[in-house]
Parts: structure tokens; sequence; C-alpha cells
């Protein structure tokens, strides 16, 4: 992709993959809605959403033309609902050289650790998206153990969300979301990275809200990497001016530009991939004089690396 940098392999860090029995758990409590019309067609049309068939192949072709067409080489598209490893891994399956599959996983469900070796060892994926917030649970919860450990076996990263968390398409639709925030802070995380320490911990969108502890994890935690995804409009909810180009200068001087993993946090259609979050932050990378060796990593290559496709 062409970048004031010149021509720079991307490789979104953090993407989710939408799927059809996404949208089902979505409609299930809602289905007397729509009475009279097909539930899940009336509800794409009061989302004003493309909602997907079935086939998760065909939604992975539909973010591959969009990649093609954004001149994106490739992305994690992470499955966004516990039980659906089988789509994000139908993707990838479909589109192993465009692709890179994690799944959702809740470590307090009872099947949850054969059901992270399974994904790991026998579906393609490579990475594990934890939500402490969504699932009511610590990163220190010793319950969590064994997904660290099987991660550490298969070379996975793990994605754990802190900080604010809504789940826009949720909130439009009036469901509930029963978050607890208690959960929210990155610093639950030092004590497994200082143990797992040959696992990469991916932190998204600079801690939302936790900036401070974030960078104070990255700092005590070579293993901890920063996702910079999304518009990170968090920053108007801080006690005190912080810039965009604040975040990635501070975590440049903490993480180096070897910990930072570029993302959109892209999820639904039309509206695709999200370029006007590339084109911001990679304004801003130009404009602290990164190098165009440092932007490649963070734009893309740090992940190849992370994930062994370098």
């Amino acid at each position: 992709m062409q970048t004031p940098f010149g021509d720079v392999p991307v490789f979104d860090a953090h993407a989710h993959f939408f799927s059809h029995r996404f949208f089902q758990g979505l409609l299930e409590p809602i289905k007397g809605r729509f009475a009279g019309k097909d539930p899940y067609a009336a509800m794409g049309e009061e989302l004003k959403l493309e909602l997907p068939e079935a086939d998760p192949a065909k939604l992975a072709a539909r973010w591959v033309a969009e990649m093609d067409l954004k001149g994106v080489q490739r992305m994690v598209l992470m499955a966004s609902a516990v039980g659906d490893e089988e789509s994000a891994a139908a993707a990838v399956k479909a589109y192993p050289e465009r692709i890179a599959g994690y799944l959702m996983l809740d470590p307090t469900k009872p099947d949850a650790a054969v059901r992270v070796r399974r994904a790991l060892k026998d579906m393609g994926l490579k990475g594990v998206a934890l939500f402490p917030a969504m699932h009511h649970f610590s990163a220190a919860d010793p319950r969590a153990w064994p997904i660290y450990e099987a991660a550490a076996e298969h070379g996975a990263v793990i994605f754990a969300h802190f900080g604010l968390l809504k789940i826009a398409i949720r909130d439009r639709l009036g469901l509930p979301s029963k978050f607890d925030m208690r959960y929210s802070n990155p610093l639950d995380l030092h004590k497994a990275a200082k143990e797992f320490t040959k696992v990469s911990f991916q932190v998204p969108h600079f801690g939302c809200g936790f900036f401070r502890e974030a960078l104070m994890l990255g700092d005590l935690c070579p293993n901890v990497h920063l996702d910079t995804s999304s518009s990170n409009t968090w920053v108007k909810q801080m006690p005190y001016p912080l810039t965009l180009r604040d975040l990635f200068e501070k975590s440049l001087a903490v993480f180096g530009p070897s910990r930072l993993l570029f993302g959109t946090d892209s999820t639904v259609f039309p509206r695709g991939w999200r370029a006007d979050v590339f084109q911001e932050q990679a304004q801003i990378l130009a404009d602290l004089k990164v190098t165009p060796e440092d932007a490649a990593a963070i734009l893309g290559a740090n992940l190849a690396r992370l994930l062994g496709s370098a």
C-alpha cells in the first residue's frame, strides 16, 4: 500500500469476523420484534448493514475483495462470538495467505482448555481473543492459565481487551451488555506476562482508557505489545488533554517500534476496511519522523514476525 513511507505491506492486527453465527446470536432474543418478516433480513435493514450468508467462506471472500480494493496485504480476523472458531477457521482455510484467524474464548467455561487446543492445533488459528470485562474474569485468574499454556505450546498470540468496552451493534439493537469493568485494568495481565515469557500478548486500543497502566505493563514485560486500532475516541474521556499523536509518541518511547501493531478494528460492511484509521495513523508516524523501516514494522512486519510468517 502507498504510504508516506512508500509502498509498505500492511498487515492489520485487529479486525472482527462478524459471521452469520454472530448475527444469529444477536437475533435470537429479539426475533419477536420482526413478526411477519424474515427476521434475519429485517435485522439487517434495521442496522443498515450487509449481513453475511451462512457460509463463512463467502464472508472471507468479501473481506479479501475489500483488501484487494484498499491495498491491504493481510488481516487478522477474529471470531467475535464464543464458540464460533469454526467460522474463523473456514476463512483461514479459504485464504491462508491473506487471513490469520483468532478465536474468542471464555476461560470460565469448562471446555475452554479443550476448545483452545483444538483451535490452535487442528484448525489453523493463530491467536486467542480474551475479553475479561465481558466474561467476568481477571487476566490473573488461575482459570486462564491453561489458555496461556496452550498459547505457549503452539506459538499463539494472546489478544486481551482491557479498558472501555462497547459493542455498538448490541447498543443499536437495544441489547444489554453486562460487562464488569472491574476486570478492565491491563496490569491484571502482569503476572501472566511475567510467567509466560514466550507468549506474545496484544493489548488493543493503547489500553483503551488505561493508557498509563498499559505503558507500565509494557515497560515491565517485553512480551507485551500494543495495538493501535480504532479511532481511539476514548481520549476524550481523559481528565487531561491527550491526542492520538501523544499516544504514538509515548508508546514509541516505552514500547519502541518493534512492539507496536497497527490495526483498524474493522467489523462490518458496507463500511468495510477502515482506511481513514490507516491514513491518520500513517500520517502521524510520518509527522513523528519514524524511519521507513520502523514504520514498515509497525504497519505489518511486527505482526508477521509474531505469527511466524515474516
